[in-house]
């Protein structure tokens, strides 16, 4: 459930981080042009550009802590091996300071380690399940099909709505996207719906605002 749980959070960002680069992109370009091949070309390049960068640093953070992992529960496996006692003894140290007698304790770490000991010593001491090591080529497709999704929201919308209204149903239909989003993102963390969706959505307004005007200002100025 909790693996699920950070799945669905980091989708959520993920989509959340497509919908705002790619809009704050065309709307700035918007700003500079009319024409509809330029804010397509950007548009799309942001979120080529977005997506390979969101799909490679996820890729490099999930390595990184899966070979973290991996050599933790290597050093645990060899410990098992040359100190099997004094393992034996730490396992039991920690279930009693978590509040189980000292005869229970005991008895608790004797069972798991007959059980599975590099299982209970990952449990207990590392906090990491050996079976469910995060994989990194999941992740990064994942981080990058959700990039992807949220950014061809603002890019739909803004060379689908007519000319004249292009830049203003951009900038709702992004916002209303990144409301839903505050929304999934704190039902997901148990917190605010109201502040999360009032961050969001005043982060989002502030970022378009600030590109649109730098489209206007130096679209026309720089030849």
């Amino acid at each position: 459930m909790a693996v699920r749980l950070n799945w669905l959070r980091a989708g959520v960002l993920g989509a959340n981080d497509g919908i705002v680069s790619t809009a704050g992109l065309v709307v700035g370009v918007a700003g500079a042009t009319s024409s509809r091949g330029a804010i397509f070309t950007a548009g799309l390049a942001g979120l080529v550009a977005g997506a390979v960068s969101m799909a490679l640093g996820e890729y490099i953070s999930v390595s990184s802590q899966r070979d973290s992992e991996r050599s933790q529960l290597a050093l645990e496996r060899r410990e098992l091996v040359e100190l099997p006692d004094q393992e034996l003894d730490e396992l039991a140290a920690i279930y009693r300071r978590k509040g189980l007698s000292t005869a229970t304790a005991r008895l608790v770490a004797e069972e798991l380690t007959e059980h599975d000991a590099l299982a209970a010593h990952a449990d207990a001491e590392l906090h990491i399940d050996p079976d469910g090591l995060t994989n990194p080529w999941h992740a990064s497709a994942a981080s990058a099909v959700a990039f992807t999704l949220g950014a061809l929201l603002p890019l739909a919308a803004i060379l689908l709505a007519p000319a004249g209204v292009r830049i203003v149903a951009t900038v709702l239909i992004v916002l209303i996207a990144l409301a839903v989003a505050g929304t999934l993102s704190a039902r997901l963390g148990h917190s605010s719906i109201r502040r999360a969706v009032t961050r969001v959505v005043a982060g989002g307004a502030a970022g378009l605002m600030l590109t649109y005007l730098i489209g206007r200002l130096f679209g026309t100025a720089v030849s």
